[in-house]
């Protein structure tokens, strides 16, 4: 993931998702509005830094939650569909879900 010129010359934030399974691949993108103007007076070109990190920033904000929401809807589709062929998810699949994004300090 990372800003990347586009063929119009604005910056684009591009990620990629591929996967050996259909959808086998997806990408996410925005375009920046900002430009960064490296050859400007340095006045100038901190305010142009800093509206173009404003903005990048937003938009890694913006793209991180648009690629938890599809990774979310790929992980529920791959569990019905194993679900629909008779596979159940295992314990410790199902512990690790349930403390998902939670520190857990396991009993020795």
């Amino acid at each position: 993931m990372s800003p990347a010129a586009s063929s119009t010359g604005t910056a684009v934030l591009q990620a990629q998702y591929s996967s050996p399974h259909p959808p086998t691949s997806h990408t996410f993108q925005h375009h920046l509005s900002s430009t960064l103007n490296v050859s400007a007076a340095p006045e100038e070109n901190v305010k142009t830094k800093t509206e173009y990190l404003s903005e990048l920033k937003g938009l890694v904000t913006k793209l991180q939650g648009e690629i938890n929401v599809f990774l979310t809807e790929r992980m529920e589709e791959d569990k019905k569909a194993a679900e629909a062929q008779g596979k159940k998810e295992s314990e410790k699949e199902a512990k690790e879900e349930e403390n998902y994004g939670e520190e857990v300090v396991e009993d020795e």
